[in-house]
């Protein structure tokens, strides 16, 4: 590409951002890192009434999670923002928008609107009932200049609207989805400016494109009907417009559009979930693109150097949290054994409410006895967040020896209490507790008792940890050590 490339993200702080946003973030920086070009991010907090000021830490938050790093836009750690072009935050650049509202009226381009809310709804109602389009029936478009100064004189409250042609085509060469036409005559005259000063988003997101000198708007499939206003925003300005790329819809796996009932849709619940960033970014990149047919676990720096919207399909991305959960176990597994161990103490440290180690269990966690734990769980957590359910027998004072665990599949009480009791004679007498000695023994004292290994070793399982399902036990006794292996199975004998 000749000219420089600078793409934006333009959430809008009304929440906690959404997967389908921070994908869109993901492409955007994606872009701007393969072309060597700048990522911005402008807040759009024009909508005042949805506005919410935690959003904004969280939105950075999200961003900085997944180390989609902006090159101009708010600073987290200062009220300056960075960049030529600030202030980055739309509610500050008001100026701007009033400027090009009012040269638009100046040259008959656009128009106040007097309309109370009242009564365009019940404009719209009767078009609805008269089976008409739903749509401003042009009022005060061609208010006489009597109407407007004795409105103007009388202070009532407005709106500044675009005057749309009646006649032409719009058109647009999307990056994604090729040509797309639009009548001018069945577009309504939108509104620019609201009643409180504050610009819509058609306004706004033009006149801060252009400013801002943004190369390439790369947004969700939902805004494509917005981009004909858009482009005719541009020409009345006699601007160059971006090139435009809409990017496919997520849908849940039922196809509907994904929402809460199809799990959490905050990106930084999945952080609480126990999601690692990498493994995230990588199944969000997927959710629309590829770099063939068949790779899946790709690297953040791959994705980069191959990233192209050519390779972004046209069709909705279906986002399925069981192959998030796979991919994720999958960046688990890859971790250093200290790498994994570090990334687990939030998660075990947190209060037991909050889905933490219980509450019995002394923080902080010995991270020395943590490394030995780690290796024997790595292989089988998914998320981060599952970390408590396998680490806690290893840290709890005493373990809980339910019959129901306890007692394996053709046995009673009695005999299981017996068999612990020899069990516990013969591991005294060890002078190693390797578990290669330990399996050795074990092994050779369920042929001597004529036992199924499995018999033996699960109710030694549950009389060490109390679970079903645990990591190998030679290992997990290994870990626990001598004096507690013995003390817990001195426990359950009784």
């Amino acid at each position: 590409m000749n000219d420089p490339v600078r793409v934006r993200y333009a959430p809008s702080p009304t929440g906690e951002p959404h997967l389908g946003n921070i994908r869109t973030a993901l492409f955007n920086w994606l872009f701007a890192r393969h072309h060597g070009g700048r990522f911005i991010v402008r807040i759009e907090d024009t909508d005042q009434q949805r506005y919410i000021p935690q959003a904004i830490p969280a939105i950075l938050d999200a961003l900085t999670w997944l180390g989609l790093t902006w090159d101009e836009g708010p600073n987290p750690d200062s009220a300056e923002d960075i960049g030529p072009f600030a202030p980055y935050t739309q509610s500050a650049r008001l100026e701007h928008y009033h400027q090009i509202a009012t040269g638009l009226l100046s040259r008959g381009l656009a128009y106040r609107c007097y309309c109370t809310p009242e009564r365009l709804a019940r404009m719209r109602e009767e078009q609805r009932t008269g089976g008409l389009e739903v749509g401003y029936d042009l009022r005060c478009r061609t208010l006489s200049d009597k109407e407007l100064r004795h409105l103007s004189q009388a202070s009532v409250s407005h709106v500044i609207r675009f005057k749309v042609p009646s006649t032409g085509i719009t058109t647009v060469n999307d990056l994604i989805r090729g040509h797309v036409a639009w009548e001018n005559k069945l577009l309504d005259d939108f509104v620019i400016l609201k009643s409180d000063g504050f610009p819509t988003y058609h306004l706004g997101v033009v006149t801060d494109d252009h400013l801002m000198k943004i190369s390439h708007v790369l947004r969700a499939e939902e805004w494509l009907p917005s981009t004909p206003k858009h482009l005719l925003l541009y020409a009345a300005m006699d601007w160059t417009p971006p090139h435009f790329g809409h990017l496919p819809m997520l849908l849940g796996p039922d196809r509907s559009k994904l929402s809460k009932r199809h799990g959490a849709t905050s990106t930084l619940a999945y952080r609480e979930l126990g999601f690692l960033p990498e493994a995230t970014l990588n199944f969000l990149a997927l959710l629309g693109w590829s770099l063939d047919d068949q790779s899946e676990v790709i690297t953040r720096e791959t994705i980069v150097s191959m990233f192209s919207l050519e390779r972004v399909n046209r069709s909705p991305a279906i986002f399925n949290i069981d192959k998030l959960s796979w991919m994720n176990g999958i960046y688990i597994r890859k971790l250093s054994v200290g790498g994994l161990a570090d990334r687990l103490l939030p998660f075990l440290e947190q209060p037991e409410a909050d889905g933490g180690l219980p509450d019995k269990i002394r923080r902080p966690i010995d991270r020395d006895y943590l490394m030995l734990i780690t290796p024997l769980i790595q292989e089988r957590l998914k998320t981060l967040a599952e970390g408590p359910v396998w680490v806690s027998f290893f840290l709890e004072d005493e373990v809980n020896h339910d019959p129901a665990i306890l007692v394996q599949k053709g046995m009673d009480l009695n005999h299981t209490k017996e068999i612990l009791e020899t069990t516990l004679t013969r591991l005294e007498a060890l002078s190693s507790w390797d578990p290669f000695v330990l399996e050795d023994t074990l092994r050779s004292l369920a042929d001597e008792l004529d036992l199924k290994p499995g018999i033996l070793f699960g109710t030694l399982r549950a009389a060490v940890t109390g679970r079903i399902a645990t990591p190998p036990l030679f290992q997990t006794l290994s870990v626990l050590g001598r004096d507690r292996s013995l003390d817990r199975l001195k426990a359950a004998t009784v």
